[in-house]
């Protein structure tokens, strides 16, 4: 055997230890300038001046729009059943209050009789009608107002 045999194995496991080193120090260099770009990036969309950016602040404006439009649907329902005539049975009849957050909307009400069936609509506002209500229509107006 060659004495420079063991010599350049010891020479070779240096090199390998300082390429090793070389490759990990090189890696913490990209990070450090991946980290500056990413926060260069960062600041150039988002100023520092600003904590929210303008297109969340669209955003907000476009959902307290969507609540406004909200408000205003007809979303408070509640129906109730009942019996117009002693003779009839079935619970055939109902009355059907349909009303926004602020109490307006409208009673639809049908009565079902032996040999017509009529149907009623009167206007709300304010969780009141300008006419006369039936009980059962007074009570489907309450349903809805203790559902908001």
């Amino acid at each position: 055997m060659r004495p420079d045999v063991g010599r350049e194995a010891a020479y070779r496991r240096i090199v390998d230890q300082m390429l090793g080193w070389v490759a990990v120090g090189l890696g913490v260099v990209a990070l450090v300038v991946a980290g500056w770009a990413w926060d260069t990036a960062r600041a150039r969309r988002y100023p520092r001046g600003s904590p929210i950016p303008a297109d969340l602040e669209s955003i907000r404006k476009e959902v307290e729009a969507l609540r406004d439009d909200a408000a205003q649907a007809l979303r408070h329902l509640a129906v109730v059943r009942y019996d117009a005539f002693r003779d009839m049975g079935g619970h055939l009849s109902w009355s059907l209050a349909l009303v926004d957050d602020e109490g307006n909307g409208m009673v639809l009400t049908s009565i079902y009789g032996r040999n017509d069936v009529r149907s009623y609509a009167k206007s709300i506002a304010g969780w009141k009608s300008g006419q006369e209500l039936s009980p059962e229509e007074s009570e489907a107006i309450g349903y809805a107002r203790n559902k908001r």
